[in-house]
């Protein structure tokens, strides 16, 4: 319970029957109070969509009707099912400082929510949960879920905070789960005039949260939404109590969506280290499956086949499905060849993370607001002299930098400008055929491109500095923002951000959203590189695996999490994993071109690790049949990043192929840029 009051509600009445008693939740897009039906004398929650008060006035109505539809959606499915909370009342509320926003009147539950449930039994010392009691929570979740999915409806936002358990005792066989938030993901993804009308006032939606979010949640490339996307949350959450942590590792929505789809490392029991019997473990399986198709397509098929599954398994132990049974009974988990599905921890850049097979413990990112709304922040004052970079003619002879060499000073073409390099004219195939690439980068297409400049290094944080000294650029932000980020989170990453650091002047610039970062690059009458370009300069015509070659990435290639990574998540409390063992000097973000062995064909530095990059494009699936100099689809609501960052675990984000996007108001620590410039 809090004693806040952000409305200024408490000891009012509502709607002249819903006395207000106090605040019992705060989120980025909601508040819930507690009230009492004065007719009625019955207690209620009442949910106030403060998130919606920026909507402009003449839209009031229509979003009203909105929520009434989606009300009597609820109140519909509740009809039919105890399990999914009952919707009592829609209306509208104007503040006393003039905000109007909806609001839903919903059942009082005496209970907890199944994520502070779970964070009670931690403090409390209590381990995960067995796999009984973890099937027969799943089992109430399903038939409520199977009502809505025998409807065609599906929630969207399958996770333990929108279980609710009556009495906060999980474990009793006596305890009764309901379902919160049902129609509210649907409603605030699919309303395009909703997001329109948001968007104006800085604010994106996309109502799914990270850490249970099914691959097709991440990237439509996987394909459509629906009850197979609950199925794949709910699997999640099932894993989740028993494993005793997080299944989805990262702390971004980068890392997370990578490892919703990465093919090659799904998130079951086993992943996890729990042992559990091979029945119960091929549940999980299917119900994980990257493609939809692949999953059982409804809340039913999933609760019959874990039924029958533990049927088989209780059958051959001979005894009760209990942790203990079952460690008597399997065999231990295989070794891990892969790198724990705890190990992304990454550019954390919330983003719709748009990878086929995309790998990045659990850092509570909220409700997707893919990405939340900017916040400015005020960079430091005081004049940064930027470091010179290292000359050129000490570059390592391994990776030369190719330079087109003009046939007589009549047909030279202009020379690049300075720290930048001539990538001539040429093709080669974009994307990836390869059996293990993620969908979004196929078909591999052959590409055609004018030769174009691309700068050698990461923009730093004092030449981005000097720009908005300048009145040229924006400031770069203080703080870092995602979607449902939470406040320490907020404290933690923010301090990374490198613009206005004395002692990391010549770090990459980052905590820069797209906008910003095309702004610099016209400022100094150049451009974001294309998204062709970007991966051409990387890994040149040759096809080879890495920016460097085919050898395996090492501590001497890039900066990437390596012991030194590790070592910083572990004194902040945060889940690393490493790509190598080595220290690579860096634990964080590093200084530009210091990793010379990882220079591309042409001789760019830092094109991957260190920080993701922004480039010029829209996201989309690929048109093979535009050939010629690339730029992307005209519109669009994401922006392609490239090349991993320094907390980056995998070398599959390694490859010049790799695609992520992110709506353009992402501002992360891990994300930066570097600018091109046409011939």
């Amino acid at each position: 319970m809090s004693a806040k009051d952000p409305l200024k509600i408490v000891g009012t009445t509502i709607a002249e029957k819903y006395r207000v008693e106090k605040l019992v939740g705060e989120g980025g897009f909601a508040v819930v109070y507690r009230a009492q039906h004065t007719i009625w004398n019955k207690p209620v929650a009442i949910k106030f969509f403060n998130g919606l008060s920026h909507v402009p006035s003449d839209q009031h109505e229509q979003f009203q009707q909105a929520f009434i539809q989606e009300g009597a959606l609820l109140t519909e499915l509740s009809s039919h099912t105890a399990g999914i909370v009952q919707a009592r009342d829609v209306a509208s509320f104007t503040t006393s400082d003039g905000h109007w926003m909806p609001y839903m009147v919903l059942e009082w539950l005496e209970g907890l929510p199944l994520d502070e449930l779970i964070e009670r039994e931690k403090v409390q010392g209590k381990g995960p949960w067995e796999l009984a009691e973890v099937a027969r929570l799943l089992t109430q979740v399903c038939a409520a879920l199977d009502v809505a999915h025998g409807k065609g409806i599906a929630h969207r936002d399958i996770k333990p905070a929108n279980l609710f358990v009556l009495g906060g005792q999980g474990h009793s066989s006596e305890s009764v789960v309901k379902i919160l938030d049902f129609g509210v993901a649907k409603m605030m993804s699919e309303n395009t005039e909703l997001k329109a009308a948001l968007s104006k006032t800085g604010m994106n939606i996309t109502s799914f949260t990270p850490q249970y979010g099914a691959p097709e949640q991440f990237s439509r490339s996987f394909g459509a939404t629906g009850p197979w996307t609950d199925v794949f949350a709910l699997a999640l959450v099932g894993v989740e109590l028993l494993a005793g942590s997080c299944c989805l590792a990262g702390d971004d929505i980068v890392q997370l969506g990578f490892a919703s789809g990465n093919p090659e490392r799904r998130p079951t029991p086993r992943a996890l280290g729990v042992a559990i019997p091979d029945s119960v473990e091929a549940v999980f399986a299917r119900a994980l499956a990257v493609a939809p198709a692949d999953r059982f397509t409804r809340a039913k098929e999933f609760s019959d086949a874990l039924g029958q599954a533990l049927l088989e398994a209780s059958s051959r132990a001979e005894r009760p499905i209990t942790r203990q049974a079952v460690a008597a009974t399997e065999l231990a988990p295989k070794a891990r060849t892969e790198p724990s599905l705890r190990n992304l921890s990454s550019t954390t850049t919330p983003s719709e993370i748009s990878p086929g097979g995309i790998e990045p413990k659990k850092n509570k990112i909220g409700v997707v607001v893919l990405v939340g709304g900017l916040l400015a922040g005020a960079a430091g004052v005081g004049v940064y002299l930027m470091p010179k970079p290292p000359p050129l003619e000490h570059a390592a002879t391994a990776a030369p930098i190719v330079v087109a060499t003009p046939v007589s000073s009549a047909e030279a073409k202009p020379s690049c400008p300075a720290k930048m390099v001539e990538i001539p004219e040429g093709q080669y195939f974009q994307g990836s055929d390869t059996k293990d690439a993620p969908a979004n980068e196929k078909p591999a297409h052959n590409v055609q491109l004018a030769s174009y400049c691309i700068d050698l290094y990461e923009v730093t944080a004092a030449e981005y500095k000097e720009c908005s000294d300048a009145g040229k650029c924006k400031r770069a932000h203080a703080e870092v923002d995602w979607p449902g980020i939470l406040p320490k989170d907020k404290q933690l990453y923010s301090t990374l951000c490198t613009v206005g650091d004395p002692a990391k002047s010549d770090h990459p610039a980052n905590c820069v959203d797209w906008q910003q970062a095309d702004t610099f690059c016209r400022a100094q009458a150049k451009r974001l590189p294309t998204e062709a370009e970007w991966e051409y300069a990387t890994r040149g015509p040759d096809g080879r695996v890495y920016p460097w070659g085919d050898e395996p990435p090492t501590h001497e290639h890039l900066n990437a999490c390596g012991s030194e990574c590790v070592a910083w998540g572990k004194s902040k409390k945060v889940t690393l994993d490493a790509l190598y063992n080595e220290d690579d000097g860096y634990p964080t973000t590093a200084p530009v071109g210091k990793f010379e062995k990882g220079r591309s064909r042409f001789g760019l530095y830092d094109v991957v690790g260190n920080v993701w990059e922004w480039v010029a494009d829209y996201y989309a699936d690929y048109d093979p049949t535009d050939k010629k100099d690339p730029v992307g689809p005209p519109t669009g609501e994401r922006r392609v990043i490239r090349g991993g960052a320094w907390n980056g675990s995998f070398a599959t984000w390694l490859r010049p192929s790799f695609r992520y996007s992110n709506v353009p108001v992402t501002v992360s620590h891990g994300v930066g840029f570097r600018c091109a410039k046409s011939k």
